[in-house]
């Protein structure tokens, strides 16, 4: 899906909205909240990414969208983005509307959803505004009618947002969850997409008609490589007749999403990450009105209860949206920040994300010749974070978090740790510094970071 070409297509497809401003307040009247005069500001801040500009010139313009800290490099875009200053303004002046007009403040959070959902990839209908990531893998892992005995097929390198859902319903039901230990590159082997689809297709092939799911990371936090997610669900998943569950925290605002191309049954996403979003704010798709799950699962006389509503309309999007008051202000500048993601190109962004992830993989390659990569340099397996632990002994997390601290406090670059299991027989788990890449940056910063880091590196060792 080229992005850039269907901007119009999902703008014309709003219904309730004309712009991703404060119109969204329309049931408390526009005469009361003046939400024309915040769409002008909101489209006049985006002006410049209609003009013929330099690369150079037009990504210096997008890096003075953002207000982060001048005197920091933040580089841990995984476990929180930074919200565009007209967004943020945005985001404060409803807050403020609401608070000075509490009265009538019920409002159509769906629209937002069904304004953004073509930048996704999905019809206006098969998106809902969650929370965050997890909000959504609960819905689904807990909605589901699972029986005893029951397969659930995950992986080794799930976030808690998923494992302890799925802890759940192992308790609740007698349902098996089988945690498949995912390769995991460490620079002694070659890696491809072949080894990933061959791990869920060996465990559908040993479990049979049991595997009633599978759900695994997109990106998965720890070594931040991506997995062939639409050939899992292609080779896999529907030739098995298996719904899929995606979790997809580190993709929206990351990737180029489509998810009618990668034909996921459901796919859990942030809106505080990549997107760069508020907190609290997340994207779950349901495909077709999970319409494929009732044929998947059709000795099951309700395969989906809708668990986390409190609306009685019998439309599956109205119901997964409306959970009781909800957070417009929020919602609102999710949606700004996806308009603007649309408007600058979703491809456009994951090929600038992944050429600054290749050079920073480049860069630490060349200046740290014998530590451990655990993402790959190949692009299909790439992402806009990288992992990997110059140090010695890849098991000792306190040396490695002091490096992580000192490389803040004394250099002014925040990067965050992650911990995993590097082989499936491994009892003692692998650490790494994991660095995010993101609109934001540019090779300056990725330069600067790895310089620090070698220096560091030779003030420890």
């Amino acid at each position: 899906m080229d992005n850039n070409n269907n901007v119009v297509t999902g703008l014309n497809r709003r219904r309730f909205l004309k712009t991703s401003t404060g119109l969204a307040l329309a049931g408390a009247g526009t005469a009361m909240f003046p939400g024309v005069a915040l769409a002008d500001d909101h489209e006049h801040h985006l002006e410049f990414l209609r003009g013929n500009h330099s690369e150079e010139r037009f990504w210096r313009k997008v890096r003075k969208e953002f207000v982060l800290n001048k005197r920091t490099t933040y580089m841990n875009v995984g476990t929180t983005g930074s919200i565009p200053e007209h967004v943020l303004r945005n985001y404060k002046r409803n807050n403020e509307m609401i608070s000075k007009n509490p009265w009538g403040t019920q409002t159509p959070t769906i629209d937002l959803a069904q304004q953004v959902a073509s930048g996704f990839g999905a019809f206006d209908y098969e998106l809902v505004l969650t929370r965050n990531t997890t909000d959504g893998m609960c819905s689904i892992i807990h909605g589901l009618q699972f029986e005893a005995g029951d397969v659930v097929l995950t992986t080794n390198h799930e976030h808690v947002g998923a494992v302890i859902p799925l802890k759940g319903i192992a308790e609740r039901y007698n349902v098996e969850v089988v945690e498949l230990a995912l390769p995991v590159f460490t620079g002694e082997e070659d890696i491809c997409e072949d080894d990933f689809v061959r791990v869920f297709a060996d465990a559908v092939a040993e479990y049979g008609s049991r595997v009633r799911l599978i759900t695994f990371s997109h990106i998965p936090y720890t070594t931040g490589i991506k997995l062939p997610a639409k050939r899992i669900c292609h080779e896999v998943a529907i030739p098995n007749r298996i719904p899929t569950l995606i979790d997809g925290a580190h993709t929206p605002g990351m990737l180029n999403l489509d998810f009618h191309d990668i034909d996921c049954d459901f796919y859990a996403g942030s809106g505080h990450k990549w997107q760069c979003g508020p907190g609290s704010t997340g994207i779950l798709y349901v495909r077709d009105n999970a319409s494929r799950l009732a044929e998947f699962w059709n000795d099951r006389p309700n395969p989906l209860w809708l668990v986390n509503s409190s609306s009685p309309s019998s439309d599956l999007q109205a119901r997964m949206q409306y959970v009781g008051q909800d957070n417009f202000p929020a919602k609102q500048a999710l949606a700004d920040c996806c308009q603007m993601w649309d408007m600058i190109g979703r491809q456009r962004i994951e090929e600038y994300i992944l050429d600054l992830s290749e050079e920073c993989k480049e860069e630490l390659a060349e200046r740290f010749p014998f530590a451990k990569f655990y993402a790959p340099n190949i692009r299909e397996l790439s992402s806009g974070l990288t992992t990997f632990n110059p140090f010695d002994d890849q098991t000792d997390l306190e040396l490695l978090t002091i490096f992580r601290d000192r490389l803040r406090e004394e250099y002014g670059y925040i990067v965050r740790t992650t911990s995993f299991y590097a082989k499936p027989d491994d009892t003692v788990k692998s650490h790494a510094i994991r660095i995010s890449t993101h609109l934001f940056h540019n090779e300056d910063d990725v330069e600067g970071l790895v310089k620090s880091m070698k220096r560091l590196y030779r003030n420890m060792v």
